[in-house]
Parts: C-alpha cells; structure tokens; sequence
C-alpha cells in the first residue's frame, strides 16, 4: 500500500535513512530539516517519491507550512513521524531552567503540535499512523540525561494518553524506542555539565555517548528504517515498539527491575 509520510529531522541519522527507505520503497515522503539543502541529494535521487520542506519544529508556523506542503503535494497525510529531536546532557542540579524548556520544546511540544495538526485530516478519513521516535530512554533513566529523559518519558505519556482518545478512530499511535544506533546523536549533545561533584557518576555516560556511533554494539540507521516500514505495512500496532535487540533487552531489565521494586514496596502501602 502507498502512504503518504511526513518525517521530521531527516538532515542526518535515523530520519534520513526512513526518509529514503520511504522514498525507495515507492511511497512518497516529505523530508523536513531546518536546512533543507541537506536534503537535496535525496531529492535528486528520488525526484518522484520524495519532496524537502524547511522544518524547524520548535516553529508553529514552519510545522503550519510542512503540513499544508505535505497535503498540497500528496493530497494528504497518512503517516506523521515525529522523529526531531536532541540530547542535552547535565546532572539535575545542572541543568538551567531554559536548558530544559529547550529540550522539552523539541523533544515533547513539537510532536505535540504537529500531532494537532495532522489528526483532523487523519480522523475524517478514518485512517492514519503516528509514530513518536522516543527511546530506551522513554523508560529506563540514565545520569546526565535527566532532561532527555523526562522529556521521552513524557512522550510516552502522551502516546499513552492518545492511543486511548483514538479508540475506534481508525487512527494509530505508536512510540518507537531505538537502542544504540550509528547516528551523530552523541557527537550533538549540548552539554551543561560543571559540577565536580557528578562526574564519576556521569563522566562514563556522557563519554559512551559521545562515542555511540563507534561502539561495537552501534546498529546502522537503515535496520531502524526497515523496522519502521515493516510496522506501518504491518496490522499489528503496539503502543511501544523496541527497536534493536539491546533495546529489547535494555527495556525488559527494567521492566523485571521496576516489578521488583514494586513488589518490594508493597508492605510500605498497606497500613
């Protein structure tokens, strides 16, 4: 079946390899970045399936433009990915109050919006997918990305929260949470981090991350691309999807740690 996509931060990384999967599979695809002239040599390859938008999110009136733009080229939204986003590494008592209303503007009031302001037309037709590019991160807490964190967490808060509004809708929502994947997301990490009292504690982790795309464990970009595909071809739709099996693993640890301490905590509760 032929979808119409509207994938965001696709200049680099995971978006750009859905973005051109999409568009090699036939479908057609409006690839958004804040600098589009990354984007063109997609366009050139796939000048039938796959159009470019300027798209900085954090804009209400650029998600306004890359909306109406996907709707005037394709007719129509079928599949909104919300995949920009960023890391912002520094311990809680770190981080500044505008450092974390920058990443909650990106990682959380962005797909917000462009969620509004795609679901009408995906309503009225009686179909539609939304997919929400959180991460491991969406449930599982690591040091120095706290406001990373918080704000996936939120994310999947709202996936949560709207897979039960669209009950009956035809419209589905998913939150998709990659592992370690080969992007440059570690190397663009904003970093707050000063205070010598944390850095055993994050020193490893913000290192680990800067060298993400190198490790040994790294999945390339296109395995996140063809999982993504295989889910929107696909009739199973869950609320959360793992991507990669250290993802998998990662998430289910947790999983069995949070059932544990929940079980522990029970006595606590009972008077």
């Amino acid at each position: 079946m032929t979808r119409r996509w509207l994938i965001t931060g696709c200049s680099t990384g995971l978006g750009r390899a859905l973005a051109e999967a999409v568009a090699a599979s036939g479908q057609q695809v409006l690839a958004t970045a804040r600098r589009p002239e990354t984007l063109e040599d997609l366009r050139d390859a796939y000048p039938r399936t796959l159009a470019t938008c300027a798209l900085d999110v954090c804009d209400p009136d650029d998600c306004h433009n890359a909306v109406h733009a996907a709707t005037a080229r394709f007719g129509g939204i079928d599949v909104l990915v919300n995949n920009a986003g960023y890391g912002h590494f520094g311990a809680v008592e770190e981080v500044t109050d505008a450092e974390l209303a920058a990443q909650f503007a990106t990682n959380l009031f962005a797909p917000w919006r462009l969620t509004r302001m795609v679901l009408p037309q995906m309503r009225a037709r009686g179909h539609g997918d939304i997919v929400m590019v959180s991460s491991t991160a969406g449930r599982l807490a690591y040091p120095g990305l706290g406001a990373y964190t918080a704000a996936k967490y939120a994310l999947e808060g709202m996936v949560d929260a709207l897979s039960q509004e669209l009950s009956g809708t035809g419209v589905n929502v998913v939150a998709v949470e990659p592992g370690c994947f080969a992007t440059e997301w570690g190397t663009t990490l904003t970093e707050s981090a000063h205070l010598d009292t944390y850095r055993d504690v994050t020193a490893p982790m913000l290192a680990g991350s800067r060298a993400m795309k190198q490790l040994p464990i790294a999945n390339p970009p296109s395995l996140f691309a063809a999982e993504v595909l295989r889910l929107i071809a696909s009739d199973d739709r869950p609320t959360r999807l793992p991507i990669g099996e250290d993802a998998w693993r990662a998430l289910l640890d947790a999983a069995q740690r949070q059932h544990t301490a929940l079980l522990n905590a029970r006595p606590l509760t009972v008077s």
